[in-house]
């Protein structure tokens, strides 16, 4: 499985990064400290392998919403190996209500990722969306 991790700290990339490579699951991670380059990078690259997509919310510039609404805008086909999974240390239930609008986002995780969480998402990897 391939990841791609969006997140405006790199301290939060280099740790989920860490965490995700200890899995048995993980052929290739990707970081991105802004979201529009995560966006280029996806538009550029359909995946052929299923790729999870783990976008923090907090961002500046591109936020996770705005992202995951661009990422909506996108071609079906070469988004369709992809699955976004919102994270974040925000406890506001207005965040986690409008997270639940999008069907494009399967789960959302607070922070920190750690090796449970993770693997908790991975071996619910099949359900419906998070809606």
């Amino acid at each position: 499985m391939n990841y791609i991790v969006i997140d405006d700290s790199k301290l939060d990339c280099f740790i989920a990064e860490k965490i995700i490579r200890n899995t048995k699951n993980c052929a290739s991670v990707k970081t991105f400290l802004h979201a529009a380059e995560a966006l280029d990078f996806i538009a550029a690259n359909k995946a052929s392998d299923r790729t999870v997509v783990l976008v923090d919310i907090q961002m500046p510039i591109m936020n996770g919403f705005d992202f995951v609404e661009a990422f909506q805008k996108m071609d079906p086909g070469s988004t369709e190996n992809y699955n976004i999974y919102i994270i974040s240390s925000s406890i506001n239930e207005n965040d986690v209500t409008r997270v639940r609008q999008y069907p494009s986002v399967r789960q959302f995780i607070n922070k920190p990722l750690t090796a449970n969480n993770l693997n908790n998402l991975l071996g619910a990897y099949e359900p419906a969306p998070f809606n």
